[in-house]
């Protein structure tokens, strides 16, 4: 019999206390790595905004690790379905509230923002976008 250890971090990431006023509460809103959308400025990994047609994900900070899986695959599991996606951005856990985060405030350290593309595949009606609890493992 074999039984699972318990989860431990294993550091911290330490963030910055946003400057008052600059965030924006809207955070998350559709279409946020088009040109114009929530997400700032272009992606990370490619410097291009990409259409919500596409497949595409930003990963929190830690699992972003320094660009190590850019332009890499995750397979994404979630409402009885999957779906494969190209990480393209980091979704950063440890600055935000200016231009170049959109006036996001910074995300979780567990988040994987989705295109809309990624939401249609695993099958989540429109006005259930948003948070959803997902499993995902790296992918070729």
């Amino acid at each position: 019999m074999v039984e699972a250890d318990t989860c431990k971090p294993s550091g911290k990431l330490r963030g910055k206390k946003p400057p008052p006023g600059q965030c924006d509460d809207n955070c998350c809103e559709d279409g946020n790595f088009a040109a114009g959308g929530d997400g700032g400025g272009p992606s990370e990994c490619d410097n291009h905004y990409h259409s919500d047609d596409e497949p595409v994900v930003a990963l929190s900070t830690g699992w972003f690790n320094n660009k190590k899986r850019c332009l890499k695959y995750i397979k994404i599991h979630g409402n009885g379905k999957s779906v494969k996606a190209k990480v393209v951005d980091e979704c950063d856990s440890t600055r935000g509230c200016d231009s170049e985060h959109g006036y996001q405030p910074p995300c979780p350290n567990n988040i994987v923002d989705a295109s809309k593309a990624v939401w249609k595949a695993l099958g989540v009606p429109e006005n259930d976008w948003g948070l959803m609890d997902i499993y995902w493992s790296d992918t070729d």
